[in-house]
């Protein structure tokens, strides 16, 4: 068996996907066209982010995308997400919070472990990112983290963002 095998992504439900958007979409289409992240070859450590729906943010503008995935992971691992690089290179596309984190019990919340990304094309060259809907716009790395030798926590998260320090 593979060791490095310590995650599996998936789809929230279509309930929860669909709580996102307003009744003026299309939503059940959109859900029924929705990828899992994928590595685009053997070598890559990222995992691509495909865009749900068709993005255009002209410069300075941002949009909180809801993936429609989620993932179980071992417990000792991160999952850390962040723009694709040619996408940084080409129109500064930024994540707002800089690089996403998922934490392996974000997958028992209230939201399943619905993976957002809230992206702003921060370009300073007046160019507008198009995204069409299934392009890559994000990349999500596994990463083994470590605690300290006192750590005794043992609170349980029940929330999205921000949840872990209420």
């Amino acid at each position: 068996m593979d060791n490095r095998k310590i995650a599996k992504f998936e789809f929230v439900r279509f309930e929860q996907f669909a709580s996102c958007f307003e009744n003026t979409v299309d939503v059940k289409q959109i859900y029924d066209q929705l990828k899992l992240p994928r590595r685009a070859t053997k070598g890559s450590a990222g995992y691509d982010f495909y865009a749900p729906f068709d993005i255009v943010l002209a410069p300075n503008e941002t949009i909180k995308i809801p993936t429609g995935i989620r993932v179980s992971m071992r417990e000792d691992y991160v999952l850390m997400l962040f723009p694709r690089s040619g996408l940084g290179f080409k129109y500064r596309l930024q994540l707002n919070n800089t690089v996403g984190i998922i934490d392996s019990d974000y997958y028992y919340s209230d939201n399943e472990g619905h993976i957002f990304a809230k992206i702003t094309n921060d370009s300073n060259e007046n160019k507008t990112v198009v995204l069409r809907q299934g392009e890559g716009f994000m990349q999500g790395i596994f990463l083994p983290y470590g605690i300290t030798i006192e750590d005794d926590t043992t609170a349980i998260r029940n929330g999205g963002f921000g949840s872990t320090t209420k």
